[in-house]
């Protein structure tokens, strides 16, 4: 995080305007603006009264990394960055915080982008969001909500990650309307383990049409099986199959 960046986020805790901010700094709006913008650095002075302001050191205010050693016989709370962290006795460390980003456009009161990562729980919400928690139109994270999302636990109208919900995901456990990965479940499935309510391929399929090497499958799947014939059967047997298996089914047969 840089000191442009830095100084946004301080600003807007304290609900000030880059006009107020001006005025307590005793300078215009459009030196805070360049501020902001990375443009210009304030002088050592105006450095110092800034930090006096939002209550910070002048290290964590200008230094996106913050080398701190404390002195034998106690531990001391460092803040940086917004984050407080303890640090042992005698010890030397770097503190390095998270990174946030949040434009400045926005979309129904959302923000077009929000990257916020870093350790801890850090929650991103704009239409693309980025984060350890991501909520958005697009959501990428650790685990997302989002129209579209690709996340280690992902919910979504389109979700893909290691535990994805939707009504089409892809993940290592997938349960969907149309769900493909190592255990899939839904209407339709496609899978390592398949569980359906209408139609399931997998090594183990389970539903009214099912097609996998399980002995009550109406076509078994063999290593000489073409992708082709399960396509055709399935077309036969199950002709309200849903356009995104469909599809699935044809890349394979290609």
């Amino acid at each position: 995080m840089t000191f442009a960046d830095t100084l946004v986020r301080l600003r807007r805790e304290k609900g000030f305007s880059q006009e107020q901010l001006a005025d307590l700094m005793d300078v215009s709006r459009q030196a805070v603006s360049k501020w902001e913008a990375g443009q210009t650095m304030p002088d050592l002075p105006k450095l110092v009264a800034l930090a006096d302001l939002f209550g910070t050191s002048l290290d964590a205010l200008v230094r996106p990394e913050a080398v701190v050693e404390t002195k034998p016989g106690g531990t001391v709370q460092v803040v940086t960055a917004g984050q407080t962290v303890c640090v042992p006795a005698g010890a030397t460390v770097n503190v390095v915080p998270g990174y946030e980003y949040k434009s400045k456009h926005t979309l129904f009161g959302l923000p077009l982008v929000h990257i916020n990562c870093g350790y801890g729980l850090r929650r991103a919400k704009g239409v693309i969001a980025i984060g350890n928690i991501a909520t958005g139109i697009v959501a990428l994270g650790g685990f997302g909500v989002g129209v579209v999302s690709f996340c280690g636990i992902g919910v979504g109208l389109l979700s893909l990650g290691g535990l994805a919900l939707g009504g089409f995901a892809v993940g290592g456990v997938a349960v969907g309307l149309v769900a493909a990965g190592g255990c899939a479940i839904g209407m339709y499935a496609m899978g390592g383990v398949a569980v359906a309510s209408r139609v399931a391929v997998g090594g183990a399929a389970a539903a009214p049409v099912s097609v996998g090497a399980n002995a009550d499958a109406g076509l078994v799947i063999t290593e000489a099986t073409k992708m082709q014939d399960v396509a055709a059967y399935l077309t036969a047997n199950c002709p309200e199959l849903c356009p995104a298996l469909r599809w699935l089914l044809s890349l394979g047969a290609t």
